[in-house]
């Protein structure tokens, strides 16, 4: 049993529960008033589109530790390649959710495909992880990066204090979420900023980066191809770090309600975001080896202030401060599209009911966004988050695997299917098999950490069957999960 969807609001800071045509009854009125139904608005423009994929796929990993493919990897050369390729598979995958966003024109991304081809469970495992794990821990992650970067000028000579960088940590999440809860328009904007502020950053090292290549800086060059041998097991984990460094395409996918002229503008900005990424990440790449050896990127705890140290002089400072707004922007691009998740999750019926209400003057889904701060706190402040984010790497890519192979079955079940944007066949064949090749081969590679992702993920199931199926909770019961707010209103 899945709850139908209603529309709900908040109003005044409080919750009201909307009627089936989306009409509130005013207080003191004889008649209901003729209200609209209270919706998301579609403020998301081109250069908005471009800006969230952008903004949220260039976050901190090319600048401080693009070693992750160079460690899997063994070469100079064999790194290069693993970045190129990343991005195009990054491409087929991104090409392959404009057919799917321009097709089933619903906010939700990977959750909404995989509930719309596979059907509920898998879907509400899928956003049970992403609710849970993923997006809280991958929030800290990238959100300490920030704390640490901010902090970097005032801790030229000294260590970082572990509790400053948290704490600093902690305002950044606070203000993203504030941001995200009191307006889609100032979010869309400051990230806008933001992306051009990611761009300039990587200008300010492919630029002197060339320029050392036009001197015949060319010496890291030489038998790119010839390094430390790497075994063929090793490299999923290399494209779990390039895939990693890429991860954001699908972000748009997840706020496609929200988007002008979504047939167009998918696609679009799809398009030209991943061809800027993609030629700025492998640039970015070929600079570093301009002035680092191999050997010394792979002992640098941040490439890009190591490589700015010795070619930009007191410039250099400056670095920190952009790695930090990169930080920034893909905070709040995360926040942006993942709380649209957990609202069209909510409205399905596979997350508590308060999730899928809008504030009826912000028209920002206020409690989808305030849910992620408390979650992202505790893991802030909690033990190991990068282990954390290994042993779910491969359900991020099994699910993302699973939608795209959702396209090709969608093709077959539904011909006729209205699709104003068609990929070749072979796209979704190429990257749904290699992300399902890679996770399959992870399982040997590493079997521990994925054997853990896997028993974390396998926990969704009893929870679809507790929270969801399970049609005579006690009422108690129902009112703590959040999954009977109707009732908890009515009663009072």
């Amino acid at each position: 049993m899945v709850r139908k969807p209603v529309v709900s609001t908040i109003s005044n800071g409080g919750y009201l529960q909307g009627n089936a045509n989306g009409k509130l009854s005013a207080m003191g009125s004889q008649e209901p008033p003729r209200q609209e139904k209270v919706v998301l608005k579609k403020k998301i423009t081109l250069l908005r589109g471009i800006s969230i994929i952008i903004g949220t796929i260039i976050g901190a990993g090319i600048f401080i530790s693009p070693k992750g493919v160079l460690q899997n990897t063994g070469s100079v050369g064999m790194s290069l390649v693993i970045w190129t390729a990343c991005g195009v598979l990054s491409l087929f995958g991104a090409l392959s959710y404009a057919e799917l966003g321009t097709s089933i024109k619903k906010s939700g991304g990977h959750y909404t495909y995989i509930l719309e081809v596979f059907g509920p469970l898998p879907a509400f495992v899928r956003v049970w992880v992403e609710l849970l794990i993923i997006r809280p821990a991958a929030t800290a992650v990238i959100s300490l990066a920030f704390g640490r970067y901010i902090l970097e000028p005032f801790f030229i000579h000294c260590e970082i204090p572990e509790l400053a960088v948290k704490l600093i940590t902690a305002v950044g999440i606070t203000i993203v979420m504030v941001l995200n809860s009191m307006s889609v328009s100032w979010s869309a904007r400051i990230q806008i900023f933001l992306t051009f502020c990611k761009l300039t950053a990587i200008l300010i090292i492919i630029v002197p980066g060339v320029m050392q290549l036009i001197k015949g800086q060319t010496q890291y060059f030489k038998d790119a191809f010839i390094g430390r041998d790497a075994s063929i097991m090793r490299l999923p984990l290399a494209f779990y770090y390039g895939m990693y460094a890429y991860a954001g395409w699908f972000y748009l996918n997840f706020v496609t309600e929200e988007v002008e002229n979504p047939e167009k503008t998918i696609p679009l900005a799809i398009c030209i975001s991943m061809a800027i990424v993609t030629i700025g990440y492998v640039l970015t790449n070929v600079a570093y080896f301009t002035t680092i050896s191999a050997e010394e990127l792979l002992v640098s705890k941040a490439v890009a202030v190591t490589f700015s140290e010795r070619l930009l002089g007191n410039f250099s400072l400056a670095v920190p401060i952009f790695v930090a707004l990169s930080c920034f922007g893909s905070m709040n691009g995360g926040v942006f599209a993942v709380s649209r998740l957990f609202y069209v999750a909510s409205r399905e019926g596979h997350l508590p009911e308060i999730l899928s209400m809008i504030h009826v003057r912000k028209h920002t889904p206020l409690p989808a966004v305030i849910v992620l701060h408390p979650l992202t706190m505790i893991m802030l402040f909690s033990g190991d988050l990068y282990s954390l984010l290994n042993f779910l790497s491969f359900a991020r890519w099994l699910f993302i695997g699973l939608a795209v192979a959702g396209l090709i079955y969608l093709r077959y079940k539904c011909p006729d299917m209205h699709r104003p944007f068609k990929v070749p066949l072979f796209i979704p064949a190429l990257f749904s098999f290699t992300c399902l090749f890679m996770v399959a081969l992870s399982l040997y590679s590493d079997p521990f950490s994925t054997g853990i992702g896997f028993v974390i993920t396998l926990t969704g199931v009893p929870a679809y069957y507790l929270f969801i199926i399970w049609d005579k909770k006690p009422k108690w019961f129902r009112r703590m999960s959040g999954f009977s707010v109707t009732d908890a209103f009515t009663s009072m």
